[in-house]
């Protein structure tokens, strides 16, 4: 038992870790200002079309992306609960706040950067620190983000690529947000299309160098 919980509590410091990288990644290409990142722009559509038939106060962007991690969870909890983990409550409580502590600390070198070709860059940049903290959330076993859970069970369950099934994933995510208001950039693109791939590159070389930190335990 106590194995069981040490080997418990290293998943967690490997997602947290994981977790900490990505949002890095999202920090900067949040900084870049070309657009909110494909599960954002899902949010973002709701949130608008929502706040269209009510003006309710608790009606926030914010509580609007928590509500849409819940039901993601609650739907997977029904087609099959071995992918619901601590860590996936985790990383939708955590994942905000990190966030914002790496913007207090980089948002003043970004504040004049006006240059089309370096807000790409810092983009992609933030795309692929995204996709490598991203793999070592997976791979930590501990659980992921919801949005993260959907292309890993429709790639488990039908078999196929974790790349390109993230492709189609978050070009699903930002159809369907543009169609109900939310707004996308180049920045939205690029990730929509980057991240999947990336990620898929990392997976074999995070996957090693977790087991073996396990293994030595």
């Amino acid at each position: 038992m106590k194995q069981s919980i040490k080997e418990l509590i290293m998943r967690i410091i490997i997602l947290f870790l994981g977790l900490t990288i990505a949002h890095l990644g999202v920090t900067l290409f949040l900084l870049a200002n070309l657009g909110a990142d494909p599960f954002n722009v899902l949010v973002q559509g709701i949130f608008r079309t929502l706040s269209s038939f009510s003006d309710w106060s608790l009606l926030t962007h914010g509580n609007t992306h928590i509500v849409i991690c819940f039901l993601i969870i609650i739907a997977l909890l029904f087609i099959d609960r071995t992918y619901i983990k601590i860590g996936t409550i985790l990383c939708m409580i955590f994942g905000g706040p990190i966030i914002d502590f790496f913007t207090a600390i980089l948002s003043a070198p970004f504040e004049n950067m006006n240059s089309m070709i370096l807000k790409i860059i810092v983009n992609g940049i933030g795309c692929i620190i995204l996709a490598f903290g991203m793999t070592i959330v997976m791979k930590s076993d501990a659980g992921t983000g919801p949005n993260d859970l959907v292309a890993i069970v429709l790639s488990d369950k039908l078999k196929k690529n974790f790349g390109i099934v993230r492709i189609i994933v978050d070009v699903s995510f930002v159809v369907i947000g543009f169609i109900l208001g939310g707004s996308l950039g180049i920045g939205t693109l690029i990730c929509a299309f980057l991240v999947g791939p990336v990620a898929n590159v990392f997976l074999p070389f995070n996957e090693k160098w977790i087991h073996n930190l396990l293994q030595n335990k």
